[in-house]
């Protein structure tokens, strides 16, 4: 997994019975092209072309910066 990272996103529902807010999580794999996301950091990722079978995302900014290879901010 060279130049992949796992991001998992956490979102918060309402249980249709108990009416009582549980959180469901789900993990995708990203495109870290430079390596440079660490275990800990906030990411931004967004949908991209696939990449591999399990990868079609790409990290687009870390901690709030934005990454220099974003593509959308160019075009």
């Amino acid at each position: 997994m060279d130049k992949t990272v796992t991001v998992s996103v956490e979102r918060r529902v309402m249980h249709p019975l108990y009416k009582k807010f549980i959180r469901r999580s789900k993990n995708y794999a990203a495109h870290d092209e430079k390596n440079e996301c660490k275990v800990g950091d906030v990411v931004r990722i967004e949908e991209c072309p696939p990449i591999s079978k399990r990868k079609a995302w790409m990290v687009v900014a870390r901690n709030g910066q934005p990454l220099a290879e974003a593509p959308a901010a160019a075009a």
